[in-house]
């Protein structure tokens, strides 16, 4: 139950942060494995400063979203992960 938690909270924070930064079409691998990354930094880091823990928190559900969308950002910056074709 735990693993399919952590893949819907991936793919739900890599769409938000598509939604958020959004341009192109979605690339939903691109955007699962971006999710994935920004769940666990940016819900980590918003789960610990918040006091809650390891537990599946607002907090925790805000940061995921907040880092997925500073990654993809980061990504489009340096060119990497083009949602584009050339």
């Amino acid at each position: 139950m735990l693993i399919l938690a952590i893949i819907v909270v991936g793919l739900a924070a890599g769409w938000i942060a598509h939604l958020l930064v959004g341009r192109g079409r979605a690339n939903w691998p691109l955007l699962f494995v971006v999710g994935l990354a920004g769940s666990f930094v940016g819900g980590l880091l918003a789960s610990l400063l918040a006091g809650d823990g390891l537990e599946l928190r607002p907090s925790g559900l805000i940061g995921s979203a907040v880092g997925a969308t500073v990654i993809l950002l980061a990504m489009r910056a340096t060119g990497t992960g083009s949602q584009t074709p050339s």
